[in-house]
């Protein structure tokens, strides 16, 4: 309304018929290179907001010296120049940067060119455009057509804007990444369709928006909070997960996956996003953490904020929030899952975005970390973030969102405790500073993992890292000490006992570690060996207990494969190994499609020390996949897939899954003749490609005898000449 008066629109009698706007032009290709959204194949008119773009109107007559057009653009329902989901505005001379604009550009006869542009913190989604002569009634808006608004990076007065474009091409516009998994010592590279250019991912992207519980209480409300990076991304965390509503996609961590699919066979998220879709709205069975943080990065870079996807090796998920991991074992090491509740995975995955935070100050503004994997509740939802990654660093944990949560996941202490069987607990030494290392992302602009732990945090065992801990342990807790124990008490929490709540045990007089004799190959025997030194110059008797078992990626044990003990005679600083064998036979059943092995040593020293050796053991195998020639829009091009069965016995029904975006349409399976034990086989197939620049190729070689083992290369395709 305030917006009508400040044009002075004067009504008009009814019997005037005034100039109408006939047909538009939406100049797709002009605006789309323009707002970089020309890779999106909707029929709209995909622009990015704060950024101006054209439209040529045919007009039914010339417009008086006087008259003006009249533009509406309105969005969501119950739209309202109020909750600033409706903008009404005429022709001007000139643009204004805080509110909708239309100015003149051209005119040759009855054909006008006419440049709109929408404030830079603009609500995004699909707007309503009509338009009509000032001359004409107030309700004869000629309805031109929809378009779509997103996020844009490229305007330094939106809070999303990214000043690189290096990074806006990789955090934005790559339709394809990398995720990294694997253990801290053998961290491997697992590519993933991202998919945010394929058929219908747009409309389905906006549509998660419309299916938040937010949305559906109070529609308006809702739609008026998506100018906000912060309301939106926080809204995508929790419905990319489904626990809480119809969701995207459905967690399941227990190794069955039946009536559904396994986490580990998805290459991409274009599949999952549709499958949800068309399935209407009912979630996807199944994602575990790099699965809802592939979707998220698609979802979010699709919308126009720049997300990347980040692993953290060693992760805590920290239950009591008392920043401590708190592992209970038996004499043999293995864990106790009724008395364990905190857990350490051996990776997990969030994404990070890049906007200021204007609710906290510039300080934060930058990468927030995001985390759609259905953890802990949040608000009484089953959402994480946003979390300032530079608030993390600085131990300011009490800031919004989520920030507790994801100290500790990186900066929690590794507490290993043996339980006796009267029931007393003991404290067990181990490496407590364990948690968060080698967090890691793709390079902008390359295959190669970077390494963002500092990010962070500081370096381990740091002054500054300790300063900080305590500055978090402070904010988080009312701390009181008795001696060498620490009571804790969360606000608004339980109280519960800490002991040496910033030191590590003392050190035992002995040391040991695993030491791999062999690689690690699916299918074949494991050779290592416990070498365990004596630190001391006196003689020293431990007793070894040995365990093994295959587990999850969260570290969760699923079949015993190794049990049994040794008695070592240590002399002065004598070091002694103790060789350990486990053949395929024994871990064959049992091995998990995560392909990892947990190993444990308790060593209980003769004075009374303990000491507990642990090392996780991820499973190698092997594809190589070449491109035979250059590849070309429009020109197929042959692509050769070496494979190796990994096991000792003859394998059949072996298939190999082709996906990538721009280069086929949808997925390729390909039967791969029956291999004998270790044999290698060439497979080749052709592909065309239908976009040019780098492209990713992901092939895996799926079978029911052994899990899917994945490869992928990157493509670069020329335009044809």
């Amino acid at each position: 309304m305030k917006r009508c008066q400040r044009l002075g629109l004067v009504s008009l009698p009814s019997a005037y018929a005034g100039v109408r706007v006939t047909s538009v032009d939406w100049q797709r290709s002009r605006n789309g290179a323009a707002h970089h959204t020309q890779e999106y194949p909707c029929p709209e008119l995909v622009v990015r907001r704060g950024q101006s773009f054209s439209l040529t109107l045919d007009l039914s007559g010339d417009l008086d010296s006087e008259e003006t057009l009249i533009f509406t653009v309105e969005t969501g329902p119950k739209a309202s120049e109020a909750l600033h989901t409706k903008a009404v505005f005429q022709t001007a001379e000139l643009e204004v940067d805080d509110a909708w604009t239309a100015v003149k550009e051209a005119q040759t006869g009855n054909s006008m060119t006419i440049s709109l542009a929408s404030p830079p913190d603009a609500v995004i989604g699909r707007y309503l455009l009509s338009a009509r002569a000032s001359s004409r009634r107030k309700h004869s808006d000629r309805k031109l057509g929809e378009f779509v608004l997103l996020f844009n990076p490229w305007c330094p007065e939106d809070d999303v804007f990214l000043d690189s474009e290096e990074e806006r091409q990789e955090y934005v516009l790559n339709d394809s990444g990398i995720i990294f998994r694997g253990v801290e010592k053998h961290i491997r590279a697992q590519g993933w369709n991202y998919g945010q250019f394929e058929e219908d991912i747009l409309d389905i992207c906006l549509s998660i928006l419309d299916r938040s519980p937010s949305h559906q209480d109070d529609p308006a409300t809702d739609v008026s909070h998506r100018h906000d990076p912060i309301y939106v991304t926080r809204i995508i965390s929790a419905m990319v997960n489904s626990n809480n509503d119809r969701g995207v996609v459905q967690g399941q961590w227990q190794g069955k996956y039946g009536g559904g699919t396994s986490p580990l066979h998805w290459r991409g998220s274009v599949a999952i996003l549709q499958k949800w879709f068309k399935g209407r709205y009912k979630p996807v069975k199944y994602g575990q953490c790099w699965v809802f943080a592939g979707v998220m990065c698609t979802v979010l870079r699709c919308l126009g904020i720049a997300t990347r996807v980040v692993s953290n090796f060693n992760s805590a998920h920290d239950t009591d929030k008392n920043l401590s991991v708190d592992k209970y074992v038996d004499s043999f090491g293995r864990t106790l899952e009724d008395l364990t509740e905190d857990s350490m995975w051996n990776f997990h995955v969030w994404n990070e975005s890049w906007f200021a935070r204007q609710d906290l100050g510039p300080s934060y503004n930058g990468w927030q970390v995001l985390d759609a994997t259905p953890q802990e509740e949040s608000e009484g939802v089953f959402q994480c973030g946003p979390a300032s990654v530079t608030a993390i660093r600085e131990g300011d944990v009490h800031l919004a969102h989520d920030g507790p949560f994801v100290f500790a996941e990186v900066n929690a202490d590794y507490i290993t405790w043996l339980w006796n069987e009267d029931e007393s607990r003991e404290r067990v030494y181990s490496d407590t500073k364990k948690i968060g290392r080698c967090i890691s992302t793709k390079a902008v602009g390359s295959d190669s993992r970077v390494d963002i732990t500092g990010l962070y945090k500081y370096p381990e065992g740091s002054r500054k890292e300790r300063q900080v801990y305590r500055k978090a342990v402070k904010k988080l807790f009312s701390v009181e000490s008795w001696g060498r124990r620490t009571w804790i008490r969360r606000a608004g929490g339980r109280g519960l006992w800490r002991d040496d709540l910033l030191e590590p045990a003392t050190k035992p007089s002995i040391a040991g570690k695993f030491k791999m004799l062999e690689p690690p190959v699916l299918g074949h025997d494991l050779q290592l060996a416990l070498c365990l030194t004596n630190l001391t110059s006196r003689a020293q008797r431990v007793q070894v207990n040995l365990s093994g078992a295959t587990i999850l990626y969260t570290r969760r044990p699923v079949a015993e494969i190794l049990h049994e003990s040794h008695a070592v005679r240590l002399g002065p600083q004598e070091e002694k190994k103790i060789p350990i064998a486990i053949s395929y036979s024994q871990y064959k059943e049992d091995l998990t499609e995560d392909k990892k092995i947990l190993l444990a040593a308790m060593c209980l020293v003769s004075k009374g020390e303990k000491l507990l050796v642990e090392k996780d053991i991820t499973l190698e195998d092997f594809i190589t996949i070449k491109v035979l020639g250059p590849a070309v829009v429009g020109v197929a091009v042959a692509v050769e897939v070496m494979v190796v069965n990994p096991l000792l016995e003859r394998v059949e029904d072996c298939v190999l899954m082709v996906e990538g975006s721009g280069l086929l349409q949808g997925q390729l399976s390909i039967d791969v003749p029956s291999l004998q034990p270790q044999e290698k086989a060439l497979v080749q197939f052709n592909i065309t490609p239908s976009k040019s620049g780098p492209r990713q190729l992901q092939v895996d070689l799926v079978s029911h005898h052994f899990p899917d083992i994945k490869g992928f290369v990157i493509v670069d395709v020329a335009t044809a000449k």
